[in-house]
């Protein structure tokens, strides 16, 4: 009679587990049933991984001090001549000479002036004449490497852009087919719970069903978790939040 009481004080208690268990699965889910994900096209979101990708603004700024290095190793040459100036203001010291058949005659003074010099320098180091032409070279090389870089950072970024938002649409399908089952599940535990009730289905059928419901919820919590990461992944790295829709 013991065994009886506490084997029908359990099932109640399932019972009222299961119906508490499904009114807040129901409640925590009514912002997904009857609405879907719409995902941008997948351009627009690699365009916005690519703009606000710092790797990709750092290859652009190395393209920029490349190109830069290379106009200073075409100008080089302007370094090697030039005009020189100088001026001076103060008491000089003039030392003045006369020197004739007869005779010759020197007189010392001291003056204030304004004294000014102006000359060109043209320099020609042979080194740097040989070297230029490497110099342009390599400058040149380098720009090119550094665009190459840019180009190769930016096929990583559509690839992984691309299987992020691919994942993202697989997520969103298992996760619609998790529902649906889920939804099975449900109506198919209440029909057992109803019949249990009447005394038509044994025990042992009402609790096998009541665990194959349970993993069910299981499954569809663990894809509604697999969901969420990937569509928080690829916001995250597109900068932007995807928007919701409602599917009539």
């Amino acid at each position: 009679m013991n065994r009886l009481f506490y084997i029908l004080l359990i099932l109640c208690l399932i019972v009222s587990f299961n119906n508490i268990h499904a009114q807040t699965l129901q409640t925590d889910n009514s912002s997904l049933n009857g609405n879907e994900f719409k995902f941008p096209p997948l351009e627009v979101v690699i365009d916005s991984v690519l703009k606000r990708s710092a790797m990709m603004n750092f290859r652009k700024q190395r393209i920029g001090v490349k190109e830069s290095d290379l106009k200073s190793f075409q100008r080089d040459w302007t370094e090697n001549f030039g005009l020189v100036a100088d001026t001076r203001y103060g008491t000089f010291n003039n030392f003045t000479s006369n020197t004739t058949e007869i005779n010759s005659s020197s007189t010392t003074s001291l003056s204030q002036q304004l004294n000014y010099t102006l000359g060109f320098f043209l320099k020609i180091p042979v080194f740097d004449v040989i070297n230029r032409k490497n110099k342009i070279k390599l400058g040149r090389l380098e720009v090119d490497e550094a665009k190459s870089m840019a180009e190769f950072q930016k096929e990583e970024l559509r690839k992984t852009t691309i299987k992020l938002y691919q994942d993202l649409i697989l997520k969103q399908k298992l996760l619609q087919i998790r529902s649906r089952r889920l939804g099975d599940g449900r109506v198919n535990m209440q029909m057992v719970e109803k019949e249990f009730r009447n005394g038509v289905v044994p025990i042992y059928e009402y609790v096998r069903v009541t665990g194959m419901t349970t993993n069910i919820e299981v499954e569809y919590e663990k894809a509604l978790s697999d969901f969420i990461i990937a569509k928080q992944l690829l916001e995250d790295l597109a900068g932007f939040v995807f928007g919701l829709i409602l599917i009539k």
